[in-house]
């Protein structure tokens, strides 16, 4: 999980946070962009469940929607070996983009 988290925090003005015990995620301005524990990392998706299910299709046994925040397009995806790391990267660019475009224009990052 390191690795993610590393590659997370690369993105202008990312910054580690840790809002509930042994939960840490990766947010941008006061926003999460990436959840990371355990075998999964918690990405949004899409804008809707309608286009995050895209992903849940091509890998139904290490994509599901994410408890709670999935109606809105967020994802779990297991960071096993199945879900390949050059399409994890560009996953987490997607969620990092997705975030960023709602920041208000005052607090998104200098790129």
């Amino acid at each position: 999980m390191d690795e993610w988290l590393a590659y997370c925090l690369t993105k202008p003005g990312a910054w580690q946070d840790e809002p509930w015990e042994n939960d840490v995620v990766a947010k941008v301005g006061d926003k999460i962009f990436a959840f990371l524990g355990g075998t999964s990392i918690g990405l949004k998706c899409g804008r809707n469940r309608e286009e995050a299910d895209e992903l849940v299709r091509i890998y139904p046994d290490d994509v599901s929607s994410s408890h709670y925040i999935g109606r809105y397009g967020w994802n779990s995806v297991g960071i096993t070996g199945k879900v390949p790391e050059d399409e994890i990267r560009e996953l987490i660019d997607q969620s990092y983009d997705a975030i960023v475009s709602k920041l208000p224009k005052s607090k998104r990052p200098v790129i």
